[in-house]
């Protein structure tokens, strides 16, 4: 499993631990993943990814994981994120046009 989240697409990047005597040595900067279970209300099922910590006090500030796909732009979000949005919007949209008009 790779280390990369779901939602941001942030994964592990590299740089250099520099000491006093400026002599450097590798480092991995690796991302906070943790394996969380996300309610899905639009899908009626329970998904469970892995995220950044970031990612998810983002997903609990806008109200869950459907209106947080919905609300951002398709620019930042991962490929799997974004696959993910298209089957909400679609039941969304089909779930839309089956309602009954109450006129």
């Amino acid at each position: 499993m790779s280390r990369r989240c779901f939602i941001s697409g942030k994964e592990v990047l590299f740089g250099h631990n520099v000491s006093h005597s400026n002599r450097k040595t590798q480092k991995k900067f690796r991302p906070n993943l943790q394996k969380v279970s996300l309610m899905s209300f639009a899908l009626g099922c329970k998904v469970q990814v892995r995220i950044s910590t970031a990612a998810l006090r983002s997903i609990e500030h806008n109200g869950g994981i459907d209106s947080y796909l919905i609300s951002s732009r398709n620019s930042t979000l991962s490929k799997e994120a974004l696959d993910f949005k298209k089957r909400i919007l679609k039941v969304m949209s089909s779930s839309n046009s089956e309602a009954p008009s109450l006129i």
